[in-house]
């Protein structure tokens, strides 16, 4: 990669807010929720890193789909897949946010961001460290704020949902999705075993409790509640068992499917305030 610096040192906490680099680890779901956030409100400079084969389940509200289609459009914020970091700069200024499969996050030694943003939602840490920008944030459990990272923002859906902490942990990973329309793990769907996945169902259709989705190899998988596919994986993409492969929305509504959920939002709106505690002196 070509190295690139920033015009202005990533520990000055002068400089103006539209002008901070911000760099998002993960282009998944919560992540584009995010860049979407920080986009609208005027913080253009983010570039994305990724694995090279994502596998998003939300693909229609999820930049790392870029990776396969080159581009992406989530409520009007477009994204771009960037091969080189020398390419980052033509597309913020042509109003793109950046994704570049980068795994090991080489982009971040080489650019020096101001903000740096662990988004994978992983569920523990794969490495991220408070060295890496003068302020980092990470999401969910896997971090302690004030030791691995500066900050970190609550991602379990309930009363602290988007509570952005100085200090300690956030809460434990349940292991159980979050509730929406009374249901919580029946609305997910997940291999019934290891295999190439296929379905000539499109995201946004409604189905019934009990309808075929689409297969695991030769093994059905099956919708357990009546709603509208909100997500699925890409077709013949190779599953472990179990893996989660799609979901399934019990509103109904398919503009569901194209719009960014509130507990993205949320979040973005989170570390947009995290930012703001940071940069806004």
């Amino acid at each position: 990669m070509t190295e690139s610096r920033l015009p202005n040192s990533p520990h000055d906490m002068t400089i103006p807010i539209k002008d901070l680099v911000i760099a998002i680890k993960g282009a998944g779901e919560m992540a584009t929720g995010i860049a979407c956030r920080l986009f609208m409100a005027n913080l253009n400079h983010i570039f994305m890193m990724e694995v090279p084969k994502p596998l998003a389940v939300r693909r229609q509200v999820s930049f790392c789909e870029a990776v396969y289609d080159e581009q992406i459009v989530v409520e009007g914020v477009s994204a771009k897949k960037c091969s080189d970091i020398k390419d980052i700069s033509s597309a913020w200024g042509t109003r793109f946010v950046p994704v570049m499969v980068d795994p090991d996050w080489n982009a971040i030694k080489a650019i020096h961001p101001h903000v740096v943003i662990d988004a994978i939602i992983a569920k523990k840490n794969l490495g991220t460290h408070r060295s890496e920008a003068p302020l980092v944030i990470g999401l969910g459990p896997g971090f302690e704020a004030g030791k691995d990272v500066h900050m970190v923002i609550e991602t379990n859906r309930g009363h602290n949902l988007g509570r952005v902490m100085l200090k300690g942990c956030p809460e434990p990973n349940t292991g159980v999705p979050g509730n929406i329309g009374g249901y919580t793990s029946e609305r997910v769907l997940r291999a019934p075993c290891a295999g190439v996945f296929t379905s000539s169902l499109p995201i946004g259709t409604l189905v019934k409790k009990h309808d075929v989705i689409g297969q695991v190899d030769t093994q059905p998988v099956i919708s357990r509640i009546d709603g509208v596919l909100r997500g699925r994986i890409r077709n013949h993409t190779r599953v472990t068992n179990q893996l989660k492969i799609g979901d399934i929305d019990p509103r109904g509504n398919p503009v569901y499917c194209t719009t960014v959920s509130e507990k993205a939002r949320a979040i973005g709106g989170s570390v947009l305030e995290a930012i703001l505690m940071q940069y806004n002196h």
